[in-house]
């Protein structure tokens, strides 16, 4: 024995590496509600500093203006250097300078600065310059002193300038922001908090128990534990526990309506079993019964044996219609009219005075499997020729006419006939099992048979037309293969 080939193993998929993220619904609702609090505070923190800088500032312009109006109040508008010292001391700056009519004046002076001190206009700031300002303190080093200019509001003048060392503003902005963060925290905390406790009341809460319903539910289908008890809210929540409560009592009906159908069909099918073995006794009787010479047996015997036929034929439909379900076609290239004639055959088309024109040329095929199209096309052919033999008072010649129509995709199989035509309410449940046979004696099983096999491949089994003219039926396949080279007559057409 040889030996096998390996299998062949598939390539290891490298693991792609994933953030940590809670699993839960609550624990992702608490993560995002932290970090959207925070994110919203984090946006707060800028502008709440620029604006206590700015307001520093502010306070040191006033001071300053303030203070310079001591030299204007002396005769010669210069006070001593000890004065002097006292107002900037008590002004919080270093120096106080005033442009009057377009002169800058040096009110009260102050030491010499090793570096020059970086400048602050409060007349003219942009926003992108107001909210970057207080980060600039912070990180900007120490023993630095700002030069602010604005505009004055005791005096008559263009501006007022004063020079303050930023070491008090930079501790101030420095303590003022632990005060925002403390406070951004207590408020995303009490704000998360509680936002996280309402949705979870509103929202998550709830999910859990549709869900907790939805895992027992499936676990246990007959627990009545498992029902979904209504809360009689009016939003999405409550429209959703309402569908869950509908789509668990319908699953339960079907459910038990499936173990219903289960069991009976256990049973059919044993029965049938039974009544098909008994039926093949009684047929074998009749045949023996065949060679008396009785002329009451004779008279008798064949609507004996068409009633045998038909029990046969029943128990046959309903063990067949009984499986689970057909076998998977396997379709391939199939010559359709050596198939009609071959379907023909079967439903005794040569037996009855029933013609089949067959406008199927011989080089036409189609992608089907072979057995379950031979049985399709040998349902529709009987049903045909069944239905023109039950016409009432019927004198002309009955007709049954097989063509092909190619799509672009698909092979359309038409199965005419000249019959009576079908009623209107067997047209309604024409494919329904048990219930679409439009004649005496049939089991409804055939047609609905035919369509599930056609749908098995992909295609569809319909009822074009009907009338008083006859019944057109039509197969749908999927694929259109092209006709053999040089085989392109149409087949003769045959005579039953």
């Amino acid at each position: 024995m040889a030996d096998s080939a390996p299998t062949p193993q598939a390539p290891d998929r490298p693991t792609r590496r994933r953030f940590f993220w809670p699993g839960g619904l609550s624990a992702r609702l608490l993560t995002l509600t932290i970090l959207f609090v925070v994110f919203a505070g984090a946006f707060a923190l800028p502008p709440a500093l620029a604006s206590y800088e700015e307001k520093w500032l502010l306070d040191r312009i006033r001071a300053g203006e303030l203070a310079s109006l001591a030299p204007e109040a002396t005769p010669d508008r210069k006070v001593s250097q000890a004065i002097s010292a006292q107002l900037l001391e008590g002004a919080g700056v270093v120096r106080v300078a005033i442009q009057q009519d377009g002169v800058r004046r040096l009110v009260l002076g102050g030491p010499t600065f090793k570096s020059t001190p970086y400048l602050v206009d409060l007349r003219r700031q942009a926003a992108v310059s107001w909210v970057v300002a207080p980060f600039q303190t912070l990180f900007g080093g120490e023993g630095r002193y700002v030069r602010v200019v604005a505009n004055p509001t005791f005096l008559k003048a263009d501006f007022v300038e004063v020079v303050a060392p930023d070491t008090e503003l930079r501790r101030g902005l420095i303590s003022y922001l632990w005060k925002l963060v403390l406070v951004a925290a207590f408020v995303s905390t009490a704000a998360g908090a509680l936002v996280y406790l309402t949705l979870n009341f509103f929202l998550v809460r709830p999910m859990q128990r549709i869900t907790k319903a939805m895992e027992r539910f499936r676990a246990d289908p007959e627990d009545p534990e498992a029902h979904i008890q209504l809360s009689g809210r009016r939003d999405e929540v409550g429209r959703a526990e309402a569908e869950l409560d509908r789509m668990q009592a319908d699953l339960r009906v079907a459910l038990n309506a499936r173990a219903r159908l289960a069991a009976l069909g256990e049973a059919v099918a044993k029965i049938n079993h039974d009544l098909k073995n008994m039926l093949t006794s009684a047929q074998i009787a009749s045949e023996r019964l065949a060679t008396s010479q009785d002329p009451k047996v004779s008279q008798a015997l064949p609507r004996l044996e068409r009633a045998l036929d038909r029990a046969v034929k029943l128990a046959s439909g309903v063990l067949a219609y009984g499986k689970s379900e057909e076998a998977a076609p396997e379709p391939r290239a199939v010559a359709l009219a050596a198939a009609i004639a071959a379907a023909a055959d079967e439903a005794r088309l040569a037996e009855h005075r029933v013609r089949l024109t067959n406008e199927v040329g011989k080089a036409e095929h189609v992608s089907a499997d072979p057995d379950q199209l031979h049985r399709i096309l040998a349902n529709l052919l009987r049903n045909a020729r069944e239905a023109i033999e039950h016409q009432e008072g019927r004198r002309t010649l009955g007709r049954v006419t097989v063509s092909l129509i190619r799509t672009r995709d698909a092979s359309l199989i038409r199965v005419a006939d000249n019959g009576p035509g079908l009623p209107e309410r067997v047209q309604e449940r024409l494919f329904q099992p048990f219930a679409g046979s439009g004649r005496p004696g049939g089991t409804g099983l055939g047609l609905a048979i035919a369509r599930e096999l056609a749908q098995g491949h992909g295609g569809d089994l319909t009822l074009v037309e009907t009338g008083p003219a006859g019944s057109v039926f039509e197969l749908r396949l999927p694929g259109a293969p092209p006709p053999l080279a040089g085989r392109r007559r149409p087949a003769a057409r045959a005579k039953a």
